[in-house]
């Protein structure tokens, strides 16, 4: 017996002690039971000195089963006594490894005792992985699926989706097949200059209208139409049969009508006619068309001459030349759609989606709709191509599952891998957006529901899973939706992050399980405390002395906050810090060496090979032979090329 209670106040109970505690070990963390021979109420030391220890109630033992939560209060009659092995386990679970459970690590309170998971209660839900560089994120998430997956029985019908943001867990998860060879991991990169491994490349077709919004960067629900008449368009405008011209020339000719009776001037109806035929036009309908009349054949540019008084003569008979090609029915012919396109198809059809609106009319509409238009052009000229082009049609379902499928071996993957080091930060989120959302779709048309699961595992989550202005312009934030109904669906989110401030709050406070390990912001701890629940004030202490790889985790898996140590993973993913006693000492000989090597292959002064003095930098040697160079009297004149913009079109006022 340690001791007997003197005061109950709220969560606390404080115990006057019976013992020397000077002999003892420490008792802080420990978890003790006030025993009255009916109940039994476990509670964890918070605090001791040598007459009075400080425990808070975490839970209650009912038969054999722990039930976690504070709302029974021990008797003051209670015996105080350390909890015994028994009950231990009916609260951090049994030591031996069975089907359904996974360890995670050991416990820093009681040691060599084993801290084994269930998977349904952790992997079930979503969960996030929080701490600061270097507090052992990457290793963490490495260990614990290491052993998930090369344990006794291996989850080999598992689908975990990693976005990578430094694209360093491959060195974690390669080896998995040789290891295991019913399993498989499977890598894509961004990189498209030296790539090591399979280019990511999404096909163009496979978006929809909230993938392009995103994709295209949309600022405003006004938009989407544009967006949604495109991707109709697209599939028409691929095609080559006359259904396909007449529907062109329909397009075109609307446009050109709405300029020839804006009652505009002349020369304003002129320029802008011959703009959207030089841009738009079809071997039938041009500026080179022939306009037959009795006695004489002029062209469409011939009919569209201003004369000096500024005066277009034959604007009707331009007028009802063009009716002639707009099409009364508007009713798509679906028969000739293409199902494969690529950027420059979808270019093309946005142009036309632009006109057929009639942005020519108004500044504003034309200023609104014509920044997508540019976006696509950059996109589709621009390195970012390679990322949404493919070889061949392939439907969605058929991608995703190709995703899985690891020809190398030709097995499935149960761990794919987008490294998304290589883009930008908004391409990178986009990409990872974009792929959530297609899997969170296949999985809503699973028949039964929920008899296959995602994982979306997001490394530096705070940089993508932020409270976007998607909901402004879509509706909906795909990770915000994922995370309140993907459950039901089999998508589980997983994020880890160093600023857990920075995450959408909305994604947070769905998460079932955190694992945090050493966290130092203010700000961060202080968002941990308010969003994570069941954490008291003396834990967000302990997480700012947490050692590397040390973490406390809370959620419905553990059925109190557990701190634990994480065991380091074999192997390691590519996260250790840049070793300078390495990078300045043991190679800088070899890097000068090289430089010094590679200055004299490319015929350097052999002084300028074995170090820069301070008079060459005042007179650099020509390391072409002969005198050094002079430096031109006045800087040569650069002569600038006009930007062009997709569509050189003036719209009217």
């Amino acid at each position: 017996m340690l001791g007997k209670i003197e005061e109950i106040i709220d969560n606390q109970v404080r115990v006057k002690l019976d013992i020397d505690i000077a002999e003892q070990p420490s008792l802080v963390n420990l978890h003790v039971v006030f025993d009255d021979g009916r109940n039994k109420i476990v509670a964890e030391i918070a605090n001791a000195n040598k007459e009075f220890m400080f425990a808070n109630i975490v839970g209650e033992i009912v038969g054999d089963t722990f039930i976690p939560g504070s709302s029974a209060k021990p008797s003051f009659k209670s015996i105080v006594r350390l909890i015994e092995m028994p009950e231990l386990e009916l609260i951090f679970g049994k030591q031996e490894l069975t089907k359904g459970i996974t360890n995670f690590g050991t416990s820093n309170v009681y040691e060599g005792y084993k801290i084994n998971v269930n998977i349904n209660d952790f992997f079930n839900s979503h969960f996030a992985i929080l701490g600061n560089t270097g507090s052992g994120k990457s290793s963490t998430v490495a260990s614990i699926l290491q052993k998930l997956f090369l344990g006794t029985t291996p989850p080999v019908n598992s689908s975990m989706f990693f976005f990578d943001a430094y694209g360093e867990y491959t060195n974690a998860f390669s080896t998995l097949h040789t290891k295991n060879p019913a399993l498989g991991y499977k890598r894509y990169t961004t990189n498209i200059i030296d790539p090591d491994c399979e280019i990511l490349r999404i096909p163009v077709w496979l978006l929809d209208i909230d993938d392009l919004a995103l994709l295209l960067d949309a600022t405003s629900p006004a938009q989407l139409p544009i967006i949604e008449k495109a991707l109709k368009l697209v599939r028409i405008l691929t095609g080559k049969s006359e259904s396909v011209i007449r529907r062109k020339n329909d397009i075109i000719a609307r446009a050109v009508q709405d300029i020839l009776l804006s009652g505009a001037e002349s020369t304003k109806i002129r320029d802008q006619v011959m703009g959207v035929l030089t841009k738009f036009n079809t071997s039938s309908l041009n500026l080179e068309t022939q306009i037959v009349q009795p006695g004489y054949t002029r062209t469409l540019k011939q009919c569209l001459y201003v004369d000096k008084i500024g005066k277009m003569q034959e604007i009707e008979l331009v007028v009802e030349f063009i009716r002639a090609y707009i099409i009364e029915d508007e009713v798509l012919d679906e028969s000739d759609a293409n199902p494969y396109y690529s950027l420059d198809d979808l270019e093309q059809a946005m142009d036309f989606a632009l006109i057929s609106e009639g942005i020519l009319k108004s500044n504003k509409v034309f200023d609104n709709a014509n920044v997508m238009s540019v976006r696509l052009h950059t996109l589709a000229t621009g390195d970012n191509r390679h990322y949404f082009t493919y070889p061949r049609y392939i439907s969605k379902d058929e991608w995703i599952e190709s995703l899985l499928w690891d020809q190398t071996t030709s097995m499935r993957a149960q761990i794919v891998n987008f490294n998304i080091n290589y883009v930008d930060d908004r391409m990178a989120k986009v990409i990872t957006k974009i792929i959530s959302r297609m899997l969170f779709q296949k999985a809503s048309l699973v028949k039964p529901r929920g008899s296959r699961a995602f994982h979306i595992i997001i490394e530096e989550a705070h940089r993508y899973v932020q409270h976007d202005s998607d909901i402004e312009i879509l509706g909906y934030n795909i990770f915000e939706r994922i995370a309140k109904e993907g459950r039901k669906y089999g998508v589980f989110l997983a994020m880890i992050t160093q600023r857990p401030s920075e995450l959408s709050d909305t994604c947070v406070s769905q998460c079932a399980n955190f694992i945090i390990l050493r966290t130092m912001h203010p700000v961060d701890l202080k968002y941990i405390k308010e969003m994570v629940p069941n954490i008291s004030s003396e834990i967000v202490l302990q997480l700012k002395n947490l050692k590397p790889g040390n973490c406390i985790t809370f959620g419905t898996a553990f059925k109190v906050p557990t701190s634990l140590y994480i065991d380091l993973p074999n192997p390691k993913p590519l996260s250790n810090n840049v070793d300078l006693q390495t990078v300045w000492y043991t190679q800088a000989g070899a890097s000068q060496t090289s430089v010094a090597t590679m200055m004299q292959q490319q015929n350097f002064p052999t002084q300028l090979a074995q170090g820069i003095t301070e008079e060459m930098l005042r007179n650099p040697p020509n390391i072409n032979g002969g005198q050094p160079q002079q430096t031109p009297a006045t800087e040569p004149t650069l002569i600038e090329e006009p930007i062009l913009s997709p569509i050189a079109i003036t719209p009217g006022a």
